[in-house]
């Protein structure tokens, strides 16, 4: 007998856990199929492990520099052990794995575990989605939903030639499950995973050479930020080198040791590191879910939806790293409750791709929204920018965190606040208030009005604002 529910997930991410919950809310009957463990790529193999893994790079960094505090570490020995290093990692996940599975059952959402692929309408309508579940032991389960809702996330692009062998090939999958560090390392990749993973391992003392095909590292943010974080890394002893192309078919692999060719525009370079990381993007999962069975459209490798989610049939829809788009565990939650909200009969606000706020967890911390000075000006914006180092901000000279700076962008004409960019300390924790300021439609000079705690470093958002009209008092 058929499984039988209003609203079928299928994956348990954020996007898909997250949807599960707001259809119960809802008053819907729900179903999660998922094929590993609740929590998805974010909880298992991403954000969270790779967050832990960064304090403690953090903490250990902290200790090393800790008699500029006034502090001074018996006999200067401070040690790193890896493997509690993993230990706490694993604490944490299985702690918000827990946490996850009680919201499950909290909301009376039905879990179930299992290998799913659409099969076609359903006998019971032509407007209800049919699912097959493969089940761990090999039995076949049936799920018949009047809404299907795909979450299948994504995993890491591979690149032909650099294909992960978990020894010395490695994605981020495999780079989370290390049992030791490396002595050396080369990334490939400096977006987002590429910088955080060479401000970690150079933290932990492990000699970094980033790579990078594009001109800059992090090409989709501001191009002051992703110069003043190629100043930072480089100062703190990380190699750089961008506007380079690997010669894949030149990687060698022996004796404890990968080397491979760069094409730079100085000429070839031969790179060698125990390790090398490939950090080239994330690919949507769209395989071996049955989408051949439907009319759904996919462009470019992800699946094509409207603003709620909604694929090419109406009562299917995709969220999150599947669909493209922003591929942030947060940006999936918010697709995730659009298309729960959708399917209640509600029209939810749909949120440009250029409003989901951005975050880093290098050292220091990169947080943006909106859009980039080059983007604005790309879009017609008469603009005008204010700017604020944070070592004029108190609280960062009494935290030993100065470096970096709050840019804020605005539209000369109409005063509006068109992007907030941020790298320094904690910047993750300061952009929600920019993010509020622009859902609000305040303009520079009211945020600079809104009186900011002194010492703090959200400062540095009210100068920055203040400085966008010359305003600014502490530089």
């Amino acid at each position: 007998m058929a499984i039988q529910v209003d609203v079928a997930v299928l994956g348990g991410g954020p996007g898909g856990y997250t949807a599960a919950i707001r259809a119960a809310q809802l008053g819907k009957s729900v179903a999660i199929i998922e094929m590993d463990k609740l929590g998805g790529t974010c909880l298992h193999k991403g954000c969270i492990p790779s967050k832990s893994l960064l304090r403690s790079a953090e903490v250990y960094s902290t200790l090393l520099e800790a008699s500029a505090y006034g502090i001074q570490v018996a006999d200067g020995a401070v040690s790193l052990a890896f493997d509690q290093v993993q230990s706490r990692k694993t604490q944490t996940v299985d702690q918000l794995y827990r946490g996850v599975q009680s919201l499950m059952k909290k909301n009376g959402i039905q879990i179930i575990q299992g290998k799913g692929r659409v099969i076609g309408p359903s006998i019971f309508s032509p407007r209800s989605g049919s699912l097959a579940v493969e089940l761990p032991d090999g039995e076949m389960e049936s799920v018949v939903s009047t809404n299907l809702i795909i979450a299948t996330g994504s995993r890491p692009r591979v690149l032909p030639g650099l294909v992960p062998d978990g020894k010395y090939i490695m994605s981020s999958d495999e780079a989370l499950l290390m049992d030791k560090l490396p002595g050396s390392i080369i990334i490939v990749g400096g977006g987002v995973i590429g910088v955080e993973w060479a401000s970690m391992l150079q933290d932990f003392g492990v000699q970094v050479t980033l790579v990078e095909a594009g001109s800059r590292l992090l090409p989709g943010e501001d191009t002051e930020v992703s110069a003043e974080l190629t100043k930072l890394l480089g100062k703190r002893g990380v190699r750089i080198l961008t506007g380079v192309q690997i010669q894949t078919e030149q990687f060698k692999a022996d004796n404890d040791e990968v080397s491979i060719v760069a094409a730079t525009p100085d000429g070839d370079v031969l790179l060698t590191a125990e390790k090398l990381l490939v950090s080239v993007g994330r690919q949507a999962n769209i395989e071996g879910i049955g989408l051949e069975n439907t009319d759904i459209r996919t462009v470019n490798g992800v699946i094509e939806v409207n603003s709620y989610g909604q694929t090419s049939e109406p009562h299917i829809y995709a969220i999150g790293d599947v669909i493209g788009g922003v591929q942030l565990a947060h940006a999936a939650a918010h697709e995730g409750i659009a298309a729960a909200e959708h399917i209640g009969g509600m029209k939810p606000d749909a949120a440009e791709a250029y409003l989901i706020p951005r975050c880093i967890y290098s050292r220091p911390e990169i947080a943006s929204y909106g859009l980039t000075e080059d983007g604005a000006r790309s879009k017609g914006h008469d603009i005008q920018t204010g700017k604020i180092p944070f070592q004029a901000i108190a609280k960062a000279l009494v935290l030993g965190e100065k470096d970096g700076f709050v840019k804020v962008i605005a539209d000369r004409k109409t005063n509006d606040i068109l992007g907030v960019h941020m790298i320094g300390a904690h910047a993750t924790e300061l952009i929600s208030e920019a993010a509020l300021a622009s859902v609000l439609n305040a303009t520079p000079w009211e945020v600079g009005q809104m009186i900011h705690p002194h010492p703090t470093l959200a400062e540095a958002l009210g100068e920055a604002m203040l400085a966008v009209d010359g305003k600014a008092i502490s530089f």
